[in-house]
């Protein structure tokens, strides 16, 4: 809150500039824009058809999201602001102006139309056709097309003045587009909007058709590519079946499964007939010694060889039966060969006599039967070992048939997928091109409405920008402003008290009007109520015992000869004798209002305190001679203090204005004669770099230094 009083404080000082600089800005702006011209504003809506789709034929199946749409419109937006869009629209301007008369013409009054010659004219007009039905921007590089760029930049009528008076939005979340244009006529604003409008749909549907085509043109091709690729990789799966005869491996390979199957079902049977029919036969050779078996195979030499014929057969027969897949029409044979088989064993058992001794023609003939059956098993389980090896071997050959097979048809249904997906994409951008988004015009723009006049407003405009200017100005003014002007600001910068603060009298300060009893001016008044301000702080931070005060300063000329005056004065209101020594050999002011008496001079055997009585209210003044000299310099030590003990039994108080402490040594000799030390510092001022050793010396006094008090305040600093 502090700093903003400070700165409203500063804006105030310079209340003339904040007042004044505006209104000269805003004189000068309304003498350029007396003269401007009344402005017209017109607008048409085009509907787009991107939110709104109830006149499309095809609804798409996804909704759009809004930052689409939204995408979308801004590139239709920027499409109209394109410099071929907005060249077609000076195209059109310029061919209206030059092919109708004055009073008819947009800007019928420029002079660079009228002063174009018939020839020049008929050539303008043809090369600005010829432009605009091409859609061509003119060639700066050519002279004539540069001069006619010229013309168009002269009438305010090309790309760059069109576009600055020209807006384009959506109208909030609709599904339309707005065209604004701001002319000096209200029929070229119209002329403007609506031409641009027709350009723009004429374009973009021109686009969007082209568009349309070289996609449909392009996925047509994509298509053609994935039918031929499915056909090649149908052709390759064919040939291959053709050429290892493959018709169906699925079902080959569960028919050859099925039959091994079978057959290794029907070994393991046989297996079982062959071990049951050996322990049989074994059996039966334990009932026969070895004499019974040596007549048995003599008597039956010849029967035997009649069944080892019939045995070959049978097991030929058997083999063919089982290679057959027990084919039912070859098992017939089988059977006679078996019957006849059995026959032959009967007749020889019948005709030899196995052993006269012992019967045993049932042994014997179960024996043979059983060997017979032992050797048709054996030999059906050779015949089905061997078939099923010759299966197991077809069967392994189906292997890498199927994962040949499987590898052509994994690429004909890739091929098949890729062919369907762009026979699917190429059919939607067909019918997609067959019905396209078309933008129409819903609201033609009609000759312009007169819009409120500018001129108020820029006038307006430039004296709030002048004077904001101004306030940015003594901101930036005051941030870097280092000088004091507060006793707060004195207060907080070298950390010690201010006493108080003395205003600034209008004509100056000198001794008749510091002891001027009825001052009739504010200023002297209200100085005369600071000082006693003041009286009162050093009676208050001094007591009884402070009769020694000693006024200085940073620098020369901040006020200390009028303060001393202005306390003498304070104090002898109170009754209080004062006395006054002018300690400044450098600037020895007060020694002028004296009578002659000297500091150095002064002794209590030579001079006698009412002597120095002064005309005014009791205070006696001490001078000097000037000059480069110090205190010490003149009186010794001693002497000194001799001089101030007397000095102080007889004055009440004794006001001593030192050098400033730019003098280095000469204000620190009279501060160590004195009780207080007041410091002046003048308003306006900043305490610099090279002064911060005093403020140290100033803090290391402690109760000595009494404080500050800020001289020639003005009343608004």
């Amino acid at each position: 809150m502090t700093e903003l009083l400070r700165y409203l404080k500063v804006l105030y000082r310079n209340k003339y500039v904040l007042i004044f600089a505006p209104l000269l800005t805003m004189g000068i702006v309304y003498y350029f824009v007396r003269g401007m011209a009344d402005q017209y504003k017109s607008q048409s809506r085009i509907a787009t058809g991107l939110v709104d789709k109830s006149a499309q034929v095809l609804d798409g199946e996804e909704t759009e999201q809004e930052y689409e749409i939204n995408r979308k419109f801004d590139s239709m937006i920027q499409m109209m602001l394109l410099k071929r869009m907005l060249d077609q629209v000076s195209y059109a301007l310029i061919l209206h102006d030059l092919q109708t008369t004055p009073d008819k013409a947009f800007r019928g009054d420029a002079e660079s139309i009228s002063q174009l010659t018939p020839e020049q004219k008929s050539k303008a007009i043809a090369t600005f056709k010829k432009k605009y039905q091409n859609r061509q921007e003119l060639a700066l590089g050519n002279p004539e097309e540069k001069a006619l760029r010229e013309l168009l930049e002269d009438l305010e009528i090309d790309d760059l003045s069109i576009s600055k008076k020209l807006i384009i939005y959506r109208t909030t979340n609709s599904d339309y587009i707005t065209i604004e244009y701001e002319a000096p006529s209200p029929l070229m604003s119209a002329f403007v909007v609506n031409t641009l409008s027709d350009e723009f749909i004429s374009y973009y549907s021109t686009r969007i058709v082209n568009s349309n085509n070289k996609a449909v043109e392009f996925l047509y091709d994509v298509m053609m590519q994935k039918q031929e690729a499915l056909a090649a990789a149908t052709n390759t799966l064919k040939n291959y079946k053709i050429e290892n005869r493959v018709l169906n491996l699925n079902e080959q390979a569960k028919a050859l499964y099925g039959q091994i199957a079978d057959f290794e079902t029907r070994r393991e049977l046989i297996q079982k007939d062959i071990q049951a029919y050996t322990a049989a036969i074994r059996n039966i050779d334990k009932k026969f010694d070895p004499a019974d078996r040596l007549y048995m195979e003599s008597a039956m030499s010849k029967t035997n060889q009649d069944i080892v014929l019939l045995k070959e057969q049978l097991k030929i027969a058997n083999e063919a039966y089982v290679r057959n897949n027990f084919d039912p029409k070859l098992r017939p044979a089988v059977d006679s060969l078996k019957k006849k088989l059995d026959i032959e064993i009967s007749v020889g058992i019948g005709k030899y006599a196995y052993n006269p001794l012992v019967i045993k023609e049932n042994l014997v003939n179960q024996k043979l039967s059983l060997e017979t059956s032992l050797e048709m098993a054996l030999n059906s389980s050779s015949s089905i070992q061997r078939e099923l090896d010759r299966l197991n071997t077809k069967f392994d050959g189906l292997v890498p048939n199927e994962a040949k097979v499987q590898e052509y048809e994994s690429n004909i249904d890739i091929a098949s997928k890729e062919y369907i997906e762009a026979l699917q994409r190429y059919n939607e951008k067909r019918m997609g091109a067959n019905f396209p988004i078309r933008l129409q015009v819903i609201e033609q723009a009609m000759p312009g409405q007169k819009i409120p006049s500018k001129k108020k407003i820029l006038v307006l405009v430039a004296g709030v920008a002048c004077f904001s200017l101004c306030l940015l100005v003594f901101f930036v003014i005051y941030f870097f402003d280092r000088s004091i002007r507060e006793p707060d600001q004195l207060a907080d910068t070298t950390n010690m008290p201010v006493l108080g603060h003395l205003n600034i009298v209008n004509g100056g300060l000198d001794k008749d009007k510091i002891y001027d009893e009825s001052p009739s001016e504010e200023s002297l008044r209200i100085y005369h109520s600071l000082i006693r301000s003041l009286r009162f702080e050093l009676l208050s931070e001094g007591g009884e015992k402070a009769k020694v005060i000693t006024v200085s300063s940073l620098c020369k000329k901040e006020g200390k000869t009028s303060v001393v005056l202005g306390l003498a004065w304070a104090f002898a209101r109170i009754s209080k004798r004062v006395l006054i020594v002018d300690g400044n050999f450098g600037q020895p002011e007060l020694s002028s209002l004296g009578h002659g008496e000297k500091f150095a001079e002064f002794d209590e055997t030579h001079y006698w305190p009412e002597e120095l009585d002064s005309e005014t209210g009791g205070v006696s003044i001490l001078g000097n001679d000037g000059g480069d000299v110090s205190v010490l310099e003149i009186v010794d030590e001693k002497e000194l203090k001799k001089k101030f003990n007397y000095l102080r039994s007889y004055y009440d108080i004794i006001l001593i204005e030192a050098d400033p402490f730019s003098s280095l040594n000469k204000a620190k000799e009279w501060t160590a004669f004195s009780d207080h030390l007041l410091m002046v510092f003048e308003s306006g001022k900043a305490i610099k770099s090279s002064q911060a050793r005093t403020i140290q010396y100033l803090s290391s006094l402690g109760p000595t230094f009494s404080g500050w008090v800020l001289n020639k305040r003005s009343s608004f600093s």
